[in-house]
């Protein structure tokens, strides 16, 4: 059995949250997904504050009166953080930090933040550094001075080992090329365990999704593990693997980080390595909660993400918390419903699964 994952202490943080909004946009997906990053991360949104994408304002992203508004409502409700759900240039982000004297995280830096929370394994914490110093490195000459104004601690300051980011571009170069470099030999060594596994006939199952949906419950349950699992997004990161015996032998069994909307690609370049895991398995079974109602744009997103990297179109689509539903659903082709809490279709689950590999 694994060690209980230690769990890192984040100090809440008040936080206020800006979304632009275009017409397709669905209002009150986004505006539930950037609170639900923002728990993540160990803030309270205390207001969220939205603008249509036609009041776009190069200096600051939100138009003049916007900033305006936010600076009133702050002088009356003191925070922590402005959080723009939205990537921002280096500029955007010292023009807003210094009109709303606030400090301000974008959606990246606020996922890369949550990674480098929930990192503990050393390649989690590798992929996490270098989607640290890409991110700073294409923002560096407008960030200069900027970090640290805000007492350099919370959201959007951590990292693994809680290490200084240096905003230096030849160190930040020097050090990209050190990671890529650990990150090749990482990614060398799975390539071999491969050859062996596909040489010895096993085949690989992955387990992805949209974050929080129950991955690490269902890994747990399956192979009676214990790694940790919590109700947060991307509280699993580090990728692990375990033997799944079925009727007909066993296969090998992978939690991999969950995914998003609008995943950075910052994050995608970083962790390449956990993501090849996902692009060479044999079978994804792709876990969504089917409890939530936004259940349906889950399943299109994750879809998107695993069709952009190539993965195996061997899968199943795994309903988790079912025990939850109070209104039926219904059931596609390669759809199961499923509870990792009550236990619920387990034996038929791996049957599924065996006929999936054969």
């Amino acid at each position: 059995m694994s060690k209980m994952h230690e769990v890192q202490e984040v100090e809440t943080e008040k936080a206020i949250v800006f979304c632009p909004l275009d017409k397709d946009t669905d209002k009150d997906f986004k505006f539930a997904e950037i609170s639900r990053l923002c728990f993540s991360a160990g803030m309270e949104v205390v207001q969220i504050f939205s603008q249509s994408t036609d009041a776009f304002n190069r200096r600051t992203v939100m138009g003049k009166g916007k900033v305006e508004e936010i600076k009133q409502f702050l002088t009356e409700n003191p925070c922590d953080t402005l959080v723009v759900d939205f990537g921002l240039t280096g500029s955007q982000l010292r023009n807003l930090s210094e009109d709303l004297n606030i400090k301000v995280l974008d959606r990246v830096l606020l996922i890369i933040d949550i990674f480098a929370l929930n990192a503990k394994s050393s390649e989690g914490k590798i992929e996490v550094k270098l989607a640290q110093e890409r991110y700073l490195l294409t923002r560096l000459s407008s960030l200069q001075g900027s970090f640290g104004r805000f007492g350099g601690k919370g959201a959007g300051m951590r990292g693994p080992g809680e290490t200084k980011l240096e905003l230096d571009r030849r160190k930040l170069e020097k050090d990209i090329i050190t990671l890529q470099g650990e990150l090749e030999k990482i990614k060398a060594s799975r390539r071999q365990n491969r050859v062996l596994r596909e040489k010895n006939g096993i085949k690989s199952v992955v387990l992805g999704g949209y974050t929080n949906a129950g991955k690490s419950s269902i890994f747990n349950l399956l192979t009676k593990e214990n790694i940790y699992a919590d109700d947060k997004l991307f509280a699993t990161l580090d990728t692990t693997s375990r033997r799944l015996f079925l009727d007909n032998g066993y296969c090998l069994l992978t939690d991999t980080v969950g995914f998003i909307s609008d995943l950075p690609h910052e994050l995608v370049e970083s962790f390449s390595a956990t993501l090849e895991e996902v692009k060479m398995a044999d079978l994804v079974l792709h876990v969504v909660d089917v409890s939530d109602k936004f259940y349906p744009k889950y399943i299109r997103i994750t879809d998107e993400i695993l069709d952009g990297l190539g993965a195996t179109k061997n899968r199943i689509v795994v309903l988790n918390k079912c025990d939850l539903l109070t209104t039926p659903v219904k059931i596609e082709k390669n759809q199961i419903l499923f509870s990792a809490k009550n236990k619920t279709n387990v034996e038929k689950l791996k049957s599924i699964i065996s006929a999936c590999l054969e």
